[in-house]
């Protein structure tokens, strides 16, 4: 634990602070203007060569007075730059960024030994934050304070739920980020906390993400590096013929015309007649409707892609997706549907179904709303969402039931228990519900089958999180004066559900050898069953060579990996910092990466790569960096981005 004055700090200490750290402002993307989009349309190197045979193409028409040429090569460049300027100005219409981040929203913070509101963009490195459910946390921190304390991260590593502790013992070695570090942006989704502020505005890794966001890469497209090996050529053979040319031209005016015995204006005449005649090849040799002819073929494919629900930011992705060996997708959101959904549910000697319910209904503090969506914990909501498909209402029964006392769930429990009393029998029963090897230690034996192990471990295999319920008849008014051990009741199975459409399309993009990796921030079990779900792990062919955790691949160096990635399939436990670095090492091998994913972990890695893809629900931040939106979230769409793109590819 780093030190620090419980008091907070002092006006001095706050103003120094500030004066070496900065504000706790996260600098914003700017967006490119009109101006500058069309000037790239003019770096292309067809356009390059053109421009260059507009300028001599003019120069031949001072001195012939016919402009006709200069003019053509003029329009053919203006309209190839204009089309596709217009195109991507459209579909960047079709991008606005969501609501900047509130600089304002208020914060607690103790300074001089009291508890103040403070807004946001003030906070300083050394501030002693206090947190609550609910809160956004307002910079990165080290936790100096923590009860039953649970983030949601997703906005970081795609993970709804995470515990944090202060207590080293209870830290989990696999994390993504340490279990006693808060960073910006994420949620308190339950408990209390207080932490230390370590660093702020562009210094979070928040701020790192959005940075490297933003980074021009330089990665040039296939398409792009075959167009500026074809304009080399034409510069090289256009001006080795034309020299060619005027070296005849010239060896036949003096050697068999005799001008060599001319008077000298009629030589310079004849001289410079030569050269024009020899950089008029130059002008002939660039094809003034090759860029014309592919802006229109990537303008037409972006229409036509847009309506198998690609929406394309950047034309040149259009191309892209043609020559894609690599795909690199994200889990949550991307193959999985980012639903917590019941996927098992095992009883055991339940007197009745209605105490089932109750122990679902009653025993949470989770709600669905209007649309069957949960609200509040995710697990709880999975829960409530199997009942309501089992029994219609999950509200009659917890209207139906008095709450006479309550333990919330916590990390250190790791279980919740609800005290009830049923208004129409006034039956009491003591309902618990929580992790499988606390709640089987609270059972009577005789209520836990022999079996029940083998089960929870083949759903565990599965990379599915369990919960067991159990209850006990007691006629206690409060839960600390019931001793009767709990009777086992149920075991569940939870998970996020991979979608329908993703195992057929994964297939479809492996046939069309195109490698694909998942890199996730969840643990190496789900990601590899969700890997098995798909098709794309393989448990007899593929071993741990095949699969890495977020902890080895930034420990192993740049070479060490480059042996490696070609087998790797699954990216486990992953910063956003290395989905960019796994992208950098493909492309340094050759390979043309398209990365998929929807939340703000994403972005840089989508910005890095050749074709980002971002998901129509996801982050701003993550669409800002992508070039492709896939409109419908279906990994689906990426397999008919490929076929539009190598149809495209070949066109050109």
């Amino acid at each position: 634990m780093i030190p620090y004055n419980p008091q907070g700090l002092t006006p001095e200490e706050v103003a120094a602070s500030r004066a070496a750290h900065g504000e706790n402002i996260i600098t914003p993307q700017r967006d490119d203007s009109a101006w500058r989009l069309l000037a790239e349309k003019f770096r292309d190197p067809i356009i390059i060569v053109l421009l260059v045979a507009a300028a001599l193409s003019l120069a031949m028409a001072f001195m012939e007075g016919n402009f006709t040429e200069t003019i053509g090569i003029l329009c053919a460049i203006l309209l190839a730059t204009c089309v596709g300027f217009l195109f991507e100005w459209d579909a960047m219409r079709r991008f606005r960024r969501l609501n900047r981040v509130n600089d304002e929203q208020p914060v607690k913070v103790r300074r001089g030994g009291v508890m103040r509101e403070i807004p946001r963009r003030e906070v300083v490195v050394g501030d002693l934050v206090s947190l609550e459910a609910g809160e956004t946390v307002p910079a990165d921190g080290e936790l100096v304070e923590a009860v039953s304390l649970q983030m949601d991260e997703s906005t970081l590593t795609g993970e709804p739920e995470t515990a944090k502790y202060v207590d080293e013992e209870l830290f989990d070695p696999e994390a993504t980020y340490p279990s006693n570090r808060l960073l910006r942006g994420t949620t308190v989704r339950d408990g209390y906390g207080r932490m230390v502020v370590t660093a702020v505005g562009d210094a979070t890794e928040a701020g790192r993400v959005t940075e490297q966001a933003t980074v021009q890469s330089g990665e040039q497209t296939p398409l792009h590096r075959q167009l500026t090996r074809l304009s080399r050529q034409i510069g090289k053979v256009g001006i080795a013929l034309s020299v060619l040319i005027f070296v005849i031209l010239i060896g036949k005016a003096f050697l068999v015309e005799g001008l060599a015995d001319a008077p000298w204006p009629h030589v310079v005449r004849i001289v410079l007649n030569c050269f024009m005649v020899s950089v008029a090849m130059i002008v002939m040799a660039v094809p003034e409707g090759l860029p014309m002819s592919i802006t229109l073929s990537l303008a037409l494919s972006m229409r036509r892609m847009l309506k198998t629900n690609n929406l394309v930011r950047k034309m040149h992705a259009c191309e892209t997706m043609g020559a894609v060996t690599v795909i690199c997708t994200d889990k949550t959101g991307t193959l999985t549907q980012n639903r917590m959904r019941v996927q098992e549910i095992i009883r055991y000697g339940l007197p009745d179904e209605r105490l089932l319910g109750e122990s679902v209904a009653a025993n949470s503090t989770a709600f669905l709303d209007a649309d069957g969506r949960p609200l509040g914990n995710p697990t709880e909501g999975a829960l409530l969402e199997w009942l309501r498909r089992e029994n219609g209402d999950y509200t009659a029964l917890r209207e139906g039931v008095r709450i006479l006392d309550r333990l919330t769930f916590s990390t250190e429990r790791k279980y919740m228990a609800t005290l009830i009393e049923r208004c129409d029998t006034r039956e009491r029963f003591l309902l618990i519900k929580g992790a499988p090897e606390v709640v089987l230690a609270r059972c009577d034996a005789a209520t836990i089958p022999a079996e029940i192990q083998e089960q929870l471990l083949g759903m565990q295999r599965r990379a599915m999180r369990t919960l067991a319920l159990a209850y006990v008849p007691t006629n206690a008014s409060r839960i600390e004066e019931a001793e009767e051990p709990y009777r086992l009741a149920a075991v569940a199975a939870i998970a996020d559900p991979v979608r329908e459409e993703v195992p057929a399309a994964v297939a479809e993009c492996m046939s069309a050898g195109i490698a694909v990796k998942i890199v996730t921030g969840d643990t190496a079990a789900t990601a590899t069953e969700i890997a098995r779900q798909i098709g794309l792990w393989n448990d007899a062919e593929d071993t741990d060579r095949n699969r890495m955790t977020g902890v080895e691949f930034e420990a192993a160096s740049d070479e060490e990996l480059l042996a490696r990635i070609g087998s790797l399939k699954i990216l486990s436990r992953a910063r956003p910092l290395d989905k960019q670095r796994l992208v950098r090492l493909l492309q340094q091998q050759g390979e043309v990466v398209a990365v998929t994913g929807d939340g703000t972990n994403d972005a840089p890695a989508l910005n890095f790569a050749n074709v980002g893809l971002s998901m129509g629900s996801g982050t701003s931040v993550a669409k800002d960096a992508s070039d492709i939106t896939l409109l419908d979230d279906s990994f689906r769409s990426i397999a008919t981005a490929v076929m539009w793109g190598r149809s495209l590819y070949r066109n050109i």
